[in-house]
């Protein structure tokens, strides 16, 4: 193949040109070309072919050219660039070879007809070469263009991901912390019980951001926030937790259902009620955490803070189009409600 590309289509790319222009300038005028003196034949074909290992060369040379100069650059200002000087160089060639050749050949100046044939239809078969012949240069430029866009969209992502986790640690860190100060001066042991589940929160959440965990796995967490949180809550909280016995094998990202049971510990009141429920719906997977509020914190639990913000973010980037969130006052009630899709 690399043999024939080499030494066999210039000659048969000259002859194709040559062929054409004969093709046209002769039935135009009901001229027989192989009837003339074969001399003449010879000299033009000659020439033609000739044409065609020099262009193909000339071609290949640009080609390199353009790779070593701007390699796998794709764009509309880089095609047109390129293609200009493509067939202004055909444009050269053609007319360096061909208008001395048939001046020569008939002692007289070259009619505008025949030197538009000479120009037009070299140049018609040069751009078909170099669309065929470039094609893969620009495949593999753009499907390199689109990893390497995915590859900085991917890696802004991961550092927003990374930005918005380490909001929360420091006030994970300060709330649990807290608890525990309080907590060492009237139950020592108890303090220590809750350094133990404290250091096993932690121990969870140094998890990659980006890698899915088993839903047990989170509800377990939950689970743990939630007896920790349980220390430095009143004695007037009631809490209801339900969760679905047929969540299992379902992969969920880590750390996106704790800013809720974290918000409704922190707006709690009134009647301190709390609600945490975990359910499997079709292909969702639904979880709902309602509390109490006082009227006076009506305004904080409708904005839900930095927190749930932050949520909203991850979510977007974590499951776009794949999830719901809603997080509403209803009567005396903060409802916050999570729908994902899952696999």
């Amino acid at each position: 193949m690399k043999f024939f590309r080499k030494y066999i289509f210039p000659a048969l790319y000259g002859l194709l040109v040559y062929f054409t222009v004969r093709l046209l300038h002769d039935t135009d005028i009901g001229f027989h070309f192989w009837k003339r003196d074969w001399r003449i034949n010879a000299v033009e074909l000659t020439c033609s072919i000739l044409v065609g290992y020099l262009g193909i060369t000339l071609f290949e040379w640009l080609f390199k050219f353009y790779d070593r100069r701007s390699p796998v650059q794709l764009s509309y200002k880089n095609v047109f660039k390129e293609l200009a000087i493509f067939i202004g160089a055909n444009l050269v060639l053609v007319n360096f070879v061909f208008v001395p050749m048939d001046t020569a050949l008939h002692q007289a100046w070259i009619p505008w007809a025949d030197i538009a044939d000479i120009n037009m239809i070299p140049t018609f078969y040069a751009v078909i070469y170099y669309g065929i012949a470039r094609s893969n240069t620009y495949l593999r430029a753009f499907v390199n263009n689109k990893i390497q866009l995915e590859k900085i969209t991917n890696d802004h992502l991961q550092t927003e991901l990374k930005f918005l986790k380490s909001q929360y640690h420091p006030h994970f860190l300060f709330n649990a912390l807290n608890t525990i100060y309080f907590q060492m001066d009237e139950d020592v042991e108890g303090a220590k019980q809750s350094i133990e589940k404290f250091s096993e929160l932690l121990r969870y959440q140094l998890y990659d951001q980006q890698q899915q965990v088993p839903i047990s796995s989170e509800m377990e967490y939950l689970k743990s926030f939630i007896d920790l949180q349980k220390i430095r809550s009143t004695d007037k909280l009631k809490l209801d937790l339900k969760f679905d016995k047929a969540l299992n094998g379902q992969l969920v990202y880590p750390l996106l259902f704790l800013p809720l049971v974290e918000n409704a510990f922190k707006f709690i009141g009134g009647d301190y009620e709390m609600k945490v429920s975990t359910e499997v719906e079709s292909k969702e997977i639904v979880f709902k955490v309602e509390n109490s509020v006082p009227d006076f914190q009506e305004k904080l639990n409708k904005t839900g803070g930095i927190g749930l913000e932050n949520l909203k973010r991850r979510l977007d980037l974590l499951y776009p189009g794949k999830h719901s969130f809603m997080a509403q006052k209803l009567g005396d009630s903060f409802v916050a409600e999570l729908r994902l899709n899952y696999e």
